[in-house]
């Protein structure tokens, strides 16, 4: 009995001496520290648009950096989790944005009979293309300002009108004021003006007054008048 049980005792120690050199967690990664401090700051200056903001890789690598047995390793993975899912939403915004855009460039279609097709009778002259503005509240759109700011910007003042056939260009996208007070007290120079849009930015604004209208019926025939009287 003496040997029995002095292999069981040897056993236990064993187990206790193995138990005893357990590693404790590591300390705090100074990498996760970093990685927060930059994403908090990159986010209070760009919000949402942070998540695709190029420096958020570089925090993204900062996270994948923290040591799987760090105090601080299950918070960093919950960082880049939130992360990638914010991405995946901004990208499916950007794109909802772009398919508006193009939207936005194709005619609408209607029977001729019942259509009003405007025709300037003179376009104005352009500006360079890089001219636009930014969003509302600024003075409105101008010659080169991206027609995606018509679409999602501007308080929601411009909305897309009838086509507009371009002497010279054929026809081409029409966008005008809406008719509320606060939009035309916002941009009083846009009122009675047409926002022509081609290859997807302002081309020209043309007031009403120099278009005149053509009403094209299933016939053939033609009616013609001056929308300026």
């Amino acid at each position: 009995m003496r040997p029995v049980m002095g292999l069981g005792l040897a056993a236990l120690l064993l187990v206790l001496g193995v138990s005893g050199c357990r590693r404790a967690p590591a300390p705090p990664s100074p990498e996760y520290e970093q990685a927060t401090k930059r994403w908090s700051s990159l986010y209070a200056q760009k919000l949402d648009d942070a998540y695709l903001d190029p420096a958020t890789g570089e925090i993204e690598a900062l996270l994948q950096r923290v040591p799987a047995d760090s105090v601080d390793s299950v918070a960093a993975q919950d960082l880049l989790s939130r992360i990638d899912a914010g991405r995946t939403r901004m990208l499916a915004v950007a794109a909802e944005q772009q398919a508006a855009v193009e939207s936005a460039q194709t005619l609408p279609t209607s029977d001729p009979s019942q259509t009003g097709i405007a025709q300037p009778q003179e376009l104005p002259s352009e500006a360079p293309v890089d001219a636009g503005l930014g969003d509302a509240g600024m003075d409105g759109p101008q010659v080169g300002t991206p027609a995606s700011e018509l679409v999602a910007g501007y308080r929601g003042c411009f909305q897309r009108a009838m086509p507009v056939q371009v002497e010279g260009r054929g026809m081409r996208e029409g966008w005008k004021l809406s008719e509320r007070a606060s939009c035309r007290l916002e941009f009083p120079s846009h009122a009675n003006t047409m926002v022509l849009i081609e290859d997807g930015r302002v081309l020209a604004l043309l007031p009403t007054s120099e278009m005149r209208t053509v009403q094209r019926y299933a016939d053939g025939g033609v009616v013609a008048s001056d929308a300026g009287r």
